[in-house]
């Protein structure tokens, strides 16, 4: 027996069990090795079982006007992969930046899938996601779940696609009803980016309930993402129509602009945002005492102590406080590693394969994430429990 023998059946001896458990690696087999044991399938696919790569791809403007939000989107995928690997999968992540421009960001989606991507965590802006949904729902599929990506034009007619975020009806439905529960006496202006379908379509489910709950809206004010960087004509018209209260789905950075420009003519205004509103508190030169009192419907609070491990961890890999991208981001990779428990599947599998298996699993899982106990319709849109919340002292308080 040479030794070539001999070395084979140390190999696939019993001792190789207990030995893949500890090591995550992968053996380089000869060609000759190969062909003389004939066990060699059962020793690699073993080993690569047992945190074996699982390739999730990240998308989202990492530099632009919005790369606030994109630099969110990657940090929690990133952060999401090292918590979530296991003995079986070990997670890594590679993230591309689109300018949260749909063109480049198919254009990214394409440079991921070269990656040899299983499964895309974004992109993170609603038009881009619309855009990408549209390839990734070709032949061959990769599996796609946003994690901030509302409309319901993102997963309508697709089977692979998923949403971590709340739909833009929901949102607008949910804060109706709550501003009129709440703050029914409020004359209201309704402030939104008429450019933007994440905020447009919020504002368009938020005027029909509003109609239905008999909220009072005196003025309507738009603006496009080229004339954000001052309010002061639209906030003039809605104080010489009597607005008490501003509703804006916005996101946080024109929120910003938004509260300065009222300080500034000195109108004394309520003000409520959805989820896109969430890390106002974390701009650049903002004064933050200016968003005491500050309405926003979000699933994520920094400040809840249920999530303390994760901003902790979020904080000292990223020198910031997350936000609710950062966790919807964060929340769409547990969503990913329960999916693939459930549906059984190897680290290895195809992206193909992949898509359809975990589309099928994510009807039946349930990720108690940071956002909220999470589950998903055959729509793709997920089920959770919206929260409001107001900002006093500098913290999320549930409103």
């Amino acid at each position: 027996m040479d030794a070539f023998s001999v070395r084979t059946k140390i190999m696939i001896g019993g001792g190789m069990d207990a030995l893949a458990q500890r090591l995550h690696r992968v053996f380089l087999v000869t060609d000759k090795f190969m062909a003389e044991s004939g066990k060699t399938n059962y020793v690699t696919d073993r080993l690569l079982r047992n945190g074996g790569e699982f390739k999730i791809g990240a998308i989202g403007p990492k530099t632009g006007a919005a790369a606030s939000y994109g630099l969110s989107v990657c940090n929690g995928v990133e952060l999401g992969c090292k918590d979530f690997s296991n003995d079986t999968y070990n997670f890594v992540s590679k993230s591309e930046d689109d300018v949260a421009d749909g063109e480049k960001s198919v254009t990214a989606f394409n440079t991921l899938a070269d990656w040899g991507m299983q499964a895309l965590v974004g992109p993170t802006t609603t038009g881009a996601s619309v855009a990408v949904a549209e390839v990734a729902a070709q032949d061959p599929q990769i599996f796609m779940i946003t994690p901030s990506a509302s409309s319901t034009d993102v997963t309508k007619g697709k089977t692979n696609v998923f949403q971590v975020c709340f739909t833009d009806p929901n949102q607008g439905v949910n804060a109706a009803k709550f501003l009129a529960a709440n703050y029914g006496d409020e004359k209201f202006v309704l402030f939104y980016n008429s450019g933007d379908s994440y905020s447009s379509g919020i504002a368009d489910a938020f005027k029909e309930q509003a109609a239905e709950s008999k909220l009072e809206i005196v003025d309507e004010e738009t603006f496009k993402d080229d004339s954000q960087t001052s309010f002061t004509n639209q906030l003039t018209k809605a104080k010489e129509k009597g607005a008490t209260m501003i509703f804006a789905p916005i996101y946080y950075t024109p929120a910003s602009v938004l509260l300065k420009n009222a300080a500034d003519m000195g109108y004394e205004v309520k003000m409520m945002g959805c989820d896109g509103m969430d890390g106002i508190l974390g701009v650049e030169g903002f004064d933050t005492s200016l968003a005491e009192g500050l309405l926003l419907m979000t699933p994520f609070s920094a400040d809840d102590e249920n999530n303390a491990d994760f901003v902790k961890a979020y904080k000292d890999a990223y020198g910031k406080t997350p936000d609710q991208f950062a966790a919807d981001a964060y929340d769409g990779v547990h969503a990913v590693a329960e999916a693939l428990k459930e549906a059984g599947l190897p680290a290895d599998v195809d992206p193909t394969e992949a898509s359809s298996k975990l589309a099928e699993a994510m009807t039946k899982i349930t990720v108690k994430g940071l956002t909220g106990t999470l589950t998903w319709n055959d729509k793709g849109e997920v089920q959770k429990d919206p929260t409001a919340y107001v900002i006093k002292d500098g913290k999320y308080v549930q409103a």
